[in-house]
């Protein structure tokens, strides 16, 4: 059963592939290895046996969120890996270079575990990165469709991305998410300068009465410490007098003579030592620094007298000096109330560039309108260029679901994409309406479906049965997927609600995609299943108290058997009959589409 049986021409070497996946302590599975292949890879088994836990574990492996809940009783942790072959010029390689990751051999290791606990871990190349680096690389390397997926589908905002992605429309759509942006900002801008403009005029005006105040008193650096030193000297002009007279007069003498001076003291000291030389050489010194002393103290009564002379008592300086001061101090008090002068012309070089600014802004908001209009005309017309390219991707979307549709046993249904606007008097003007516009430009995308001729198209959840939405949804899938650029696809049980005939095209177009991705499906179909390139079967046993699975690769024999399980519930010789016809019918097929 272990056996690889050998591909089919049909599932060729893809540039991309995933390998092989091995899944530890996840649910009821204990320690599984999916060996993979090109191709179309079918995974089935009984209900039960852990088939969910496959695609569970690959949204792991690609960042999906880790729940503690899934990992296997008893076990500290579930654990997945991966090994991806990719080509060097991958994006997703240099994001795991990026990220300190390393290929091996050609190959890329992926790891994430979940532990018991809720703690979870990721490792790309052998390196230990963020959860998020898993989704960042699963967005160019891996898509699951399953049935959440397709109602996430029914949404109009998912409708909108997925139809852009069916048209190749990426380009056009970040071409106008960039113009949204840029244009919202000016808006943003001139809106929030225009509600101001109010503030700033009041500013403007309490600048300029404060700028001719300082104009108007012209202070100059350092003013107000020199005008305090003066008031000091006139206000003790009398004190200062008098205590200049008073040194000169201990310097020189009265004009009496009555009291000794110090000058007079010096020259009879120096005549008293000059006299006594001749009997002692060595007062000769003495009495020159004597003489020296003299001259010293003549020259500072010098200057204390023309000092005493100058002093004059001038109260209508002293007034002019305090009237000065005062209206320096009340500039510092309104405009640098911790400073002095200087701070206050610090200020005023402050407020005049700053009034330049204000006084700028309605040059400003002039600009900025008409940048505005600019942005919304750039923006009006790329917006109207993603409807024209949208309506023409819709058109061809309609065409090829209700093709598929006819396939699916609904021969006269049809499918349309339709786009739409929604008027908003906020919104941006394109020609002669005002609409509703987004990142995403001005359209609302909604699938519809006519089920029979003369039916009104109806939003998909409202126009069909819950077996014809399952067929309506698998065939958006189908398309959606021929699309998408992402190398490996994952498919669900997307084949609920279908049977008979419409079940083998499920398999057949499945098949037809897995020309060019690689693609593993979930089924409990054996329609879908005989079209695998690739069949794993998910095993389980009991033993009464651990339930554990594994998977197993089947060969050609253990198909049969398998097959033969899923149509009659058990193997018997009429249902392995039904088996190889249906094995038979389904490489027919294969050949046929490949001709």
């Amino acid at each position: 059963m272990d056996a690889s049986p050998a591909l089919s021409p049909r599932a060729r070497t893809l540039g991309t592939v995933l390998e092989e996946m091995r899944i530890r302590g996840l649910g009821v599975i204990d320690d599984a290895v999916l060996e993979l292949a090109p191709g179309l890879t079918v995974v089935t088994g009984e209900t039960g046996a852990g088939k969910t836990m496959v695609v569970q574990g690959l949204s792991l492996l690609f960042g999906g969120r880790g729940d503690a809940g899934r990992v296997r009783p008893g076990e500290a942790r579930a654990v997945v890996e991966g090994r991806l072959v990719l080509p060097a010029d991958h994006p997703a390689v240099a994001r795991a270079v990026d990220a300190g990751g390393e290929l091996d051999d050609g190959a890329l290791l992926l790891s994430r575990s979940v532990a018991a606990d809720g703690r979870s871990r990721a490792h790309v190349g052998g390196r230990g990165v963020p959860v998020g680096v898993l989704g960042e690389l699963a967005e160019s390397l891996l898509a699951v469709h399953g049935q959440s997926d397709q109602q996430r589908l029914l949404q109009p905002a998912r409708q909108r991305d997925a139809l852009d992605r069916f048209g190749g429309l990426g380009e056009a759509r970040t071409a106008v998410a960039d113009a949204f942006a840029a244009w919202r900002a000016t808006s943003a801008e001139l809106a929030r300068l225009t509600a101001e403009a109010q503030e700033r005029r009041r500013e403007a005006e309490l600048l300029r009465a404060g700028l001719s105040e300082v104009e108007q008193a012209a202070p100059q650096p350092g003013e107000d410490d020199l005008l305090r030193a003066e008031v000091r000297r006139l206000d003790a002009a009398d004190e200062l007098r008098a205590a200049a007279a008073t040194a000169s007069e201990a310097l020189t003498g009265t004009e009496t003579g009555d009291e000794p001076d110090a000058l007079g003291l010096l020259v009879a000291a120096r005549r008293a030592l000059e006299g006594a030389v001749d009997a002692d050489p060595a007062l000769a010194p003495l009495a020159a620094r004597v003489a020296e002393a003299a001259l010293l103290v003549g020259d500072v009564a010098g200057d204390v007298a023309s000092y005493a002379s100058g002093v004059d008592v001038d109260p209508a300086a002293l007034a002019t000096a305090q009237e000065r001061l005062a209206v320096l101090t009340a500039l510092v008090r309104r405009h640098a109330p911790d400073g002095a002068v200087d701070d206050v012309l610090a200020w005023a070089e402050r407020a005049s560039a700053r009034l330049l600014e204000l006084d700028g802004t309605g040059d400003r908001l002039v600009e900025l309108a008409d940048r505005e209009r600019a942005q919304a005309a750039r923006l009006a017309e790329l917006a109207a260029g993603l409807t024209r390219a949208r309506e023409q991707a819709a058109a061809r979307f309609g065409d090829a679901v209700s093709a598929e549709l006819a396939e699916l046993a609904m021969p006269h249904a049809r499918v349309s994409a339709g786009v739409t606007q929604r008027d908003d008097p906020e919104g941006l003007p394109v020609g002669d309406r005002r609409l509703a516009v987004g990142p995403h430009g001005v359209d609302d995308v909604e699938l519809l479906l006519a089920p029979h001729p003369g039916a009104p198209p109806r939003a998909l959840h409202r126009g069909a049965s819950g077996g014809e939405l399952s067929r309506v949804m698998l065939a958006v899938e189908v398309v959606f997927a021929g699309s998408d650029p992402v190398p490996v696809m994952v498919f669900d049980e997307v084949d609920a609600g279908v049977g008979g005939r419409a079940a083998v095209e499920v398999g057949r177009r499945l098949a037809r995609l897995a020309r060019d991705h690689q693609v593993l499906v979930v089924t409990h179909l054996p329609q879908v299943a005989a079209f695998a390139d690739t069949h794993l079967l998910v095993v389980k046993s009991d033993d009464g108290s651990v339930t554990a699975s594994g998977v197993a690769r089947l060969d050609d024999a253990a198909r049969v058997a398998e097959l033969s399980r899923m149509l009659a519930g058990h193997d018997s010789g009429l249902a392995r009959g039904h088996a190889e016809e249906l094995l038979a019918s389904s490489k027919a097929l294969v050949a046929q589409d490949a001709a």
